[in-house]
C-alpha cells in the first residue's frame, strides 16, 4: 500500500484508509463481530488510517475502534476523529469547555490518553473565520488532548478558509467523479500550504460502484434512504447530493470508461477487467494531485479488501481523467456545481 504525508501531522498513512460512519450507524446494520472483523481486514491490506466521529452511534463507532486497538497493540494506526455534532449547529458552542469535554469523551472511546487528529464536524460557515476557534484548538494542542486539528467540510469555501490558519493540519472534503469542485481551488491551495486532504465519500454513496439500478432500495434506517432531500443533515452526504436516478445513468457511462481504460493488472499485462469499477473510482480520487488519503466505508470483510486492493490500480490515463470531467460537465455541474 502507497503511504503519503498526512499534511502538517507529520503522519505516514495509507493512500487508501477507512470512513467508519457505516461502523456505528446509518447504513443498515452491523454487528459488532462484523464491524472488527472489517477494522482488521483493512489492516490486514495495508490500511493504516481511520476516520471515525463522536457521533458515529453515538461513539459506537470509535469504542469499535478503541477496542480494536487494545487487542491490537502492536498495529501501526492513525486514527482521526471529529467533534461538534453534539449540539445544536450554532457557532456559540464551538468553545473550549465544549471542546474539552467532546475530545475527553473520545479519549475514553479510543483508549488513548492523546487523539491522534481531531477534525471540527462540518461546523456552521462562521466557525471556520472565528479566531477564538483557532485558539482553543490551538490549547487542546498544547495541554495534550490533542495532536494534531483540522476540519471536515461542506463546501469549498470553508475549506479555503480553514487552509489559511497556520495550524490547520488537514482538510476532509467530498470528493469524487461525480464532485470535482474541490480540484478548482482547494487542492492546489491545500498542497501549496502543506495541508492533507483526506476525501470521503469517494464513491458517492456507493452509486460509483456501478452496482445500482433505479430500482434498488436500501434500508429504513440507512441515510440513503431517509436523507435524499437532505431532511437529517446536509443533502451532499448522500449520493454527494446528486439525483439518483441521474446519479444510475452517470454511474453506469463510468463503468463503461472502466471497461475501456487498458489498466495493467497483477501480471503487468493490460486488462481492465482486473480492478473493479468501485476500485477505479477509489483511485481516480487517489490519483489526483494533493489528496492524502481517500476513506471509503465497508461494512463487509469483502468491501474492505477490495477497497484497498484500489491502490494497486495503476495511473489513469489522461484520456480518462478527461472523460470523467466530460461525464460531470454533461450530468451534474448545472445541478452541483454552485452548492459546494
Amino acid at each position: 500500500m502507497e503511504k503519503r504525508i498526512l499534511g502538517r501531522t507529520g503522519a505516514t498513512v495509507s493512500v487508501i484508509g477507512l470512513g467508519t460512519w457505516q461502523l456505528g450507524a446509518d447504513w443498515g446494520d452491523v454487528s459488532e463481530a462484523d464491524a472488527l472483523a472489517v477494522l482488521d481486514a483493512s489492516v490486514q491490506a495495508g490500511v493504516t488510517f481511520f476516520d471515525t466521529a463522536d457521533v458515529y452511534g453515538d461513539g459506537r463507532s470509535e469504542s469499535l475502534i478503541g477496542r480494536y486497538r487494545t487487542q491490537n497493540p502492536g498495529v501501526d494506526l492513525t486514527v482521526a476523529t471529529k467533534m461538534g455534532r453534539r449540539v445544536d449547529q450554532v457557532p456559540e458552542n464551538y468553545t473550549l469547555e465544549n471542546f474539552r469535554a467532546w475530545t475527553d469523551r473520545s479519549r475514553r472511546n479510543l483508549g488513548v490518553d492523546t487523539l491522534d487528529l481531531v477534525q471540527l464536524h462540518c461546523p456552521p460557515t462562521p466557525v471556520f473565520s472565528n479566531d477564538a476557534v483557532y485558539d482553543a484548538l490551538d490549547t487542546l494542542v498544547d495541554e495534550g488532548a490533542i495532536r494534531h486539528y483540522g476540519v471536515s467540510v461542506e463546501t469549498a469555501e470553508e475549506a479555503l478558509a480553514a487552509i489559511a490558519r497556520p495550524g490547520t493540519a488537514t482538510v476532509q472534503i467530498i470528493l469524487n467523479a461525480f464532485r470535482l469542485k474541490p480540484l478548482d481551488r482547494v487542492l492546489p491551495a491545500a498542497a501549496e500550504a502543506g495541508v492533507g486532504i483526506i476525501a470521503r465519500v469517494p464513491l458517492a454513496s456507493g452509486l460509483l460502484s456501478g452496482k445500482y439500478t433505479t430500482e434498488t432500495t436500501f434500508a429504513e434506517n440507512d441515510h440513503r434512504t431517509y436523507n435524499r432531500s437532505g431532511g437529517a443533515f446536509d443533502v451532499g452526504e448522500t449520493f454527494a447530493g446528486v439525483d439518483f436516478e441521474t446519479g444510475v445513468a452517470a454511474a453506469q457511462d463510468f463503468a463503461a470508461l472502466v471497461a475501456g481504460e487498458p489498466l495493467a493488472g497483477p501480471d503487468g499485462e493490460p486488462d481492465s477487467g482486473e480492478f473493479s469499477t468501485a476500485q477505479v473510482a477509489l483511485a481516480w480520487v487517489a490519483q489526483q494531485p494533493g489528496v492524502s488519503t481517500v476513506i471509503p466505508g465497508a461494512r463487509s470483510v469483502e468491501q474492505a479488501a477490495a477497497n484497498a486492493a484500489a491502490g494497486d490500480v495503476p495511473p489513469l490515463s489522461d484520456g480518462f481523467q478527461s472523460s470523467v470531467r466530460d461525464l460531470y460537465d454533461r450530468y451534474f455541474r448545472a445541478a452541483i456545481h454552485h452548492r459546494w
